[in-house]
């Protein structure tokens, strides 16, 4: 299933404090708020997506169990796809919190850290960002041993406890007036050993594979968007819950359109005629459409012309941004003898009404060298 990251929306990195969560959020807020937006889809579902993100990261518990199981620490009473493994958000929080607060889950053992969250970088077009994209990619990772079914043992045998740490995962040293507790040095902090390992695994419950994993890529997304593979990560050692794996989006960059969020910008020449009377040009957009758009009679270059919802999509929204054409008046460089007589016709009958710009900047100048 993918999912865009909450840090993602909130436009946080993962090790941002509370403080720089609640600043980006609330900037976001005010931004996307539906009274500063009064009846914009797009700016009401992102409020509700930026909202929904500050809601579970602002709160220490949920935000350690979000990076800890991503979504599926909230999907269908915190199970999620783990659902076999964890009964709710509170056993969620035992395991993320017990051995901090002397949890005694599953008889007194530490719990075996979480495989690793992996990174994959992939690259698309605008025109995939546009539509969206269903692909596969295929990473090495570590998956659980087929053999021991990730338990790390010998088929027909099992792990046994811990005689060091009495199956604590933990042993207690006194150091002066202060007690330290660690990791068992023995078990690893797993609470058990394994006396007889795997051969195909050597008891760590987990080998390298190759992995093909569909990935959907929503429409709307821009560059550095971080898609979320809940559970395709690591695995972890000795049947612990796997990592995530992260996508990162990486897009190309386009021979017609440049992109700023929503909007699509390009420059488009057109002839100083048309420029002077005006007239009509067919932009095809990525949408697959043909956009007519209308150019005034005396337009100028640098004049910027806005085809509403011609532009890129509302990630995880509703509606479209908007099409930016700016006006480069391309002047002639090859002239036939009708034309220079045509332009020359043309310039004698000049009165200088014709171009006010330039005549007030020479009015200006010769005030400018007369000292007035």
């Amino acid at each position: 299933m993918t999912e865009i990251d909450y840090y993602e929306l909130l436009e946080c990195e993962r090790t941002a404090d509370a403080a720089t969560i609640k600043s980006s959020y609330r900037k976001l807020a005010m931004k996307y708020h539906p009274d500063k937006n009064a009846g914009c889809k797009d700016s009401e579902a992102k409020f509700k997506a930026v909202s929904e993100a500050y809601d579970c990261l602002k709160d220490p518990q949920k935000r350690a169990a979000y990076d800890r199981f991503g979504h599926a620490a909230f999907r269908n009473g915190g199970g999620g796809h783990q659902a076999q493994d964890f009964g709710g958000f509170s056993d969620i929080f035992e395991s993320v919190f017990g051995e901090f607060m002397g949890g005694q889950r599953g008889g007194g053992r530490q719990q075996t850290r979480r495989g690793a969250d992996l990174r994959y970088d992939m690259e698309i077009t605008l025109e995939e960002a546009f539509h969206g994209k269903e692909t596969e990619i295929t990473v090495d990772i570590s998956a659980p041993c087929d053999t021991c079914h990730g338990t790390g043992s010998k088929p027909g045998t099992h792990a046994h406890t811990c005689q060091h740490c009495h199956g604590h995962g933990k042993v207690r040293a006194q150091q002066g007036f202060f007690v330290v507790e660690r990791a068992c040095p023995l078990c690893h902090g797993s609470g058990q050993v394994i006396t007889d390992p795997c051969g195909d695994c050597r008891g760590e419950g987990r080998v390298e594979k190759t992995k093909t994993l569909a990935v959907s890529v929503p429409p709307g997304v821009d560059e550095g968007t971080r898609v979320r593979l809940t559970g395709e990560g690591e695995a972890g050692a000795r049947g612990a819950p796997p990592g995530d794996l992260y996508i990162f989006l990486h897009v190309k960059r386009h021979a017609i359109f440049e992109r700023e969020g929503t909007t699509l910008f390009a420059r488009a020449p057109i002839s100083f005629t048309t420029a002077a009377l005006g007239g009509t040009m067919s932009i095809p957009g990525l949408d697959g459409k043909r956009h007519e758009v209308k150019i005034p009679a005396g337009i100028q270059s640098g004049k910027q012309l806005r085809q509403r919802g011609a532009g890129m999509p509302v990630l995880q929204g509703r509606g479209y941004g908007d099409l930016v054409i700016q006006i480069d008046v391309e002047t002639p460089t090859k002239l036939s003898t009708r034309q220079r007589a045509l332009l020359e016709e043309f310039r004698e009958t000049e009165t200088g009404e014709e171009c006010p710009q330039s005549q007030g900047f020479f009015s200006r100048l010769k005030s400018v060298i007369a000292g007035e």
